[in-house]
């Protein structure tokens, strides 16, 4: 079954899992610098609200940024027609993530020695439709380190947007969207605090 596409101006909860029992985080600076490649790769397309990296896989929930800014960073004609336009999009939106993940694996297979695939491929995406979901769906991802027993506590694990979205430090993170999204800090604060 082909992946669903990543088109302009939707919400998709994007995440991946290690080849088998591969870990793709074995020290710290592997997150930086998967951070860094997905900036590099992503950001341009992407804006993020959340994430989180964990040993073995990640999370990501993302919107893919507006037509109109596609069409400048991909340079693709304005004489396309509406099916050829949506499939070259879509096309090349995959390619971006693709490209961020076969970056990142490059560096790590030949910094580790590592042979083989190092990600499931492809790699896993959901259209996330409903707004009342998106709450929902980033609890899920800043309450996994401590579902699969990586952290104790959500606000514990380093490599999650979850401090960056509390901070008032700089991020290419959608703040301000989120906390709207929750009703505000405190909001978000008491969101993730309950365990059920």
């Amino acid at each position: 079954m082909s992946p669903i596409p990543l088109l302009p101006d939707r919400y998709y909860h994007i995440y991946n899992h290690g080849n088998g029992s591969d870990l793709l985080f074995r020290e710290p600076a592997n997150y930086a610098y998967f951070l860094k490649k997905y900036a590099q790769y992503c950001a341009p397309v992407a804006d993020t609200f959340a994430y989180c990296l964990m040993a073995n896989h990640f999370h990501f929930f993302v919107r893919i940024k507006p037509d109109a800014e596609l069409a400048i960073h991909f340079e693709i004609s304005d004489k396309l027609r509406p099916v050829e336009w949506q499939a070259q999009l879509a096309r090349q939106l995959s390619q971006k993530f693709s490209n961020f993940f076969n970056a990142y694996a490059k560096a790590y297979n030949n910094h580790f020695g590592h042979k083989g695939a190092l990600f499931l491929n492809p790699f896993k995406r959901k259209e996330v439709i409903d707004e009342r979901y998106y709450n929902q769906l980033i609890y899920y991802i800043h309450h996994n380190p401590v579902k699969h027993g990586f952290s104790s506590e959500i606000s514990r694990w380093p490599y999650s947007s979850f401090q960056s979205l509390l901070s008032d430090k700089s991020t290419l993170l959608c703040r301000d969207d989120v906390l709207n999204w929750f009703g505000g800090r405190d909001a978000f604060i008491a969101f993730h605090a309950n365990t059920d």
